[in-house]
């Protein structure tokens, strides 16, 4: 399959309301054993230094349950009887910090993510959430890096 440890039984599957979603979960599923496998999908709203962190934000709880909704008929639809989702929506101020923290309250086998490649200061990277995670989290993490359109044109500048 993956090549990975195959005892995966709860992972934590952090989403965005994006197409990427699907990618992230179709891992998720692949994962599964065949007995039950609880997945939990996490949506998290980063809040701003600036505000309370339990300041209401409708719009951006609003999207985060859309997201959460559509991921889990996803799962389910997939999933099978065997499948546990539970859904999470969290304030935090950062996204890292709320995934890792998440994974660990659940006893998280894994983490299943996806990452674009973006440029910061001139330089390829994966972004800050995806490096915090990768840092941090005391399960395996499994990065599902997704191609761009840039991709599709080679840039020597990337090397």
């Amino acid at each position: 399959m993956l090549g990975l440890d195959d005892s995966f039984e709860r992972v934590v599957v952090p989403v965005s309301g994006q197409a990427d979603d699907e990618h992230a979960l179709s891992v998720a599923l692949r994962l599964a054993p065949k007995q039950a496998f609880s997945l939990t999908l996490l949506y998290v709203v980063e809040v701003a230094q600036s505000i309370p962190l339990d300041a209401e934000l409708p719009l951006d709880l609003a999207a985060g349950e859309t997201a959460l909704t559509r991921a889990e008929a996803i799962a389910r639809g997939v999933g099978g009887k065997a499948l546990a989702v539970t859904t999470e929506l969290l304030q935090s101020r950062s996204r890292g910090a709320a995934i890792v923290d998440e994974a660990v309250a659940r006893g998280a086998d894994a983490i299943v993510m996806t990452a674009t490649v973006q440029r910061k200061h001139g330089r390829p990277t994966l972004g800050e959430t995806v490096h915090y995670v990768m840092m941090h989290a005391l399960c395996q993490v499994i990065v599902v890096r997704l191609p761009t359109v840039r991709d599709a044109i080679w840039d020597p500048g990337w090397r």
